[in-house]
């Protein structure tokens, strides 16, 4: 087992899972358009930070557009999937300023921060890929 699926598979352990799919859906979409205004926000002040909000919401709503879950457009990705990555993204969100090269700035704290969010959201979230495909199906 690799460490990504340990440190996962013990999130999603400790935690209550209060998040349903459709939540979450909603949840990926609020992320996503967060970041967006992150990078419009840096636009002037740290361009490199701009750069990295635009591609984690880029990222981020192309993800959500090809889970299998309510918002998804074209799913591709079962919603179990999109939890394993998830946890991916949440356990190297603090890195994005380090790769970007805006590491110490005020922007860093975002992302540094996102990675405590993303976790919490991540291990909250009831990852059952039949339950978000019914929902998907009955809307």
């Amino acid at each position: 087992m690799s460490l990504v699926n340990q440190d996962s598979d013990a999130v999603e352990r400790k935690f209550p899972k209060v998040i349903s799919p459709t939540v979450h859906g909603v949840i990926d979409y609020a992320h996503s358009a967060f970041f967006f205004t992150i990078g419009l926000l840096c636009g002037r002040s740290n361009k490199r930070a701009a750069h990295a909000a635009f591609a984690t919401s880029g990222f981020i709503l192309f993800q959500s557009l090809l889970t299998d879950y309510r918002f998804g457009v074209m799913p591709v990705i079962s919603f179990e999937t999109d939890g394993k990555m998830d946890s991916v993204f949440a356990s190297s969100s603090w890195l994005i300023p380090v790769v970007f090269a805006f590491k110490g700035t005020p922007a860093a704290k975002i992302f540094e921060m996102n990675s405590l969010a993303e976790a919490s959201v991540a291990g909250m979230t009831d990852w059952n890929s039949d339950q978000a495909h019914r929902d998907r199906m009955t809307a």
